[in-house]
């Protein structure tokens, strides 16, 4: 089961909870009623869904909901986890030989990952295992952004809502002059609907779609681990050997610890 990304909805309740506070501390309980405006919700929402509806595919649109759960869950690999899996592997089949590996397939949950020791175990050539599995990243990289788009446009179409609300506001209240009383609260609530749509975009919208980016991008070093890995395997590489060459894609603290670990075992087994 994939791990649930707490900081997202986190961030979402922190950014809420300070609004309310800025709200209460300078209105108090009363202050926070001329905050809500049914109208200047319907302006923004129902623009922004317009907006959307005319700018994307129905295929297109069909991902939102995909796409905003993969913003509330983290990747599923760790980049040490991958580091292991391929040096057991890459002793099995020095020991044992590549077809070896065919009984570890089934086992394995990622199709991708599944995908390249297949590839490696029929013999295919390091250079056509690297263009397939490439390819495959290639194509990942476009359907997010596709996703991604959808937040990235709704982000861009929000402000520019509450804007248009404001204005229809302001008609109204320009047509009203007669009546110096409701200036005021007519203002007010004229001036909402650029508040909900510049919240919704800085605070939901454009947060979100640049926290899929960062996925993506994560998502794609993840992969290029896998590619090298796959490739070792195929060429017969020494365990040790590919275990040094996929440490590089480590941070510089775990690269660390992984160096110091190595060692503490040379010298325990120079000890023995």
């Amino acid at each position: 089961m994939r791990k649930r990304d707490v900081l997202t909805p986190i961030g979402i309740t922190l950014g809420f909870i300070m609004l309310m506070l800025a709200i209460l501390f300078k209105g108090g309980t009363q202050g926070t009623k001329f905050f809500l405006d049914i109208s200047s919700i319907f302006v923004v929402m129902g623009g922004v869904a317009a907006s959307l509806l005319i700018n994307f595919k129905t295929e297109q649109i069909k991902l939102t909901g995909t796409v905003l759960k993969e913003a509330f869950h983290q990747n599923d690999h760790r980049i040490e986890d991958l580091i292991s899996m391929f040096v057991r592997l890459a002793g099995r089949a020095r020991r044992e030989g590549i077809l070896a590996l065919e009984d570890e397939i089934d086992d394995m949950e990622d199709p991708y990952i599944r995908k390249g020791v297949l590839l490696a175990v029929d013999g295919i050539e390091p250079e056509v295992i690297s263009d397939i599995m490439n390819s495959e990243i290639t194509a990942m990289e476009e359907r997010h952004y596709q996703g991604r788009a959808i937040l990235e446009k709704a982000g861009e179409y929000a402000p520019a809502w509450g804007m248009i609300g404001t204005l229809v506001g302001l008609v109204l209240m320009l047509n009203s002059l007669t009546d110096p009383a409701t200036l005021g609260p007519k203002m007010a609530v004229a001036l909402l609907t650029t508040l909900y749509g510049t919240v919704m975009a800085n605070l939901f919208f454009i947060p979100m779609a640049s926290k899929l980016q960062t996925k993506t991008e994560e998502e794609m070093f993840i992969k290029q681990i896998v590619i090298e890995g796959i490739i070792g395997l195929q060429s017969g590489q020494n365990p040790r050997t590919l275990e040094e060459k996929l440490n590089a894609f480590l941070p510089l603290d775990s690269k660390n610890h992984a160096k110091s670990a190595t060692a503490r075992a040379g010298e325990n087994t120079h000890e023995a």
